[in-house]
């Protein structure tokens, strides 16, 4: 285990609106307000997803299992932002309900809000910390620098 700490920065308060291209929409802002690394909640529904549910195997590096959600969902999470380079790396995992069945995911791509997405992000300041590819586990792995 590693750790550091550090301390809240700005508190962002987002809307998403119906169709809105979640993820691509955060990362847009992420990098508007220079936003390295950040905490957030989600609270709402998205009508698309690209997610995945697991690993095939509980090896590493894990082949995912990914999945596509295609209906109107009623959405809770919580994510991570940090840096590989210059880009903004999202890290969401939610439980997303669909008239009673809950699917718990990692959030990936081509995410469409449903009605409305409401997010709360906490920036992080004084956490010198990326999220570069770690070729051992096969994913980009959070690294305190």
């Amino acid at each position: 285990m590693e750790y550091r700490s550090g301390s809240v920065g700005r508190v962002l308060t987002i809307r998403f609106d119906h169709g809105d291209n979640f993820l691509e929409e955060l990362k847009g802002l992420l990098i508007k307000e220079n936003i390295r690394v950040a905490w957030f909640q989600i609270l709402g529904a998205v009508r698309h997803a690209d997610v995945v549910i697991g690993p095939v195997e509980p090896v590493m590096p894990p082949t995912p299992v990914w999945t596509s959600v295609d209906e109107a969902r009623e959405a809770i999470g919580t994510g991570s932002v940090y840096m590989d380079g210059n880009e903004p790396l999202i890290h969401l995992h939610a439980a997303l309900g669909f008239h009673g069945e809950t699917l718990t995911c990692c959030i990936r791509k081509n995410t469409k809000v449903y009605l409305i997405l409401e997010v709360i992000l906490l920036e992080i300041k004084g956490v010198d910390a990326t999220r570069p590819w770690w070729e051992e586990g096969g994913f980009n792995r959070l690294t305190f620098t």
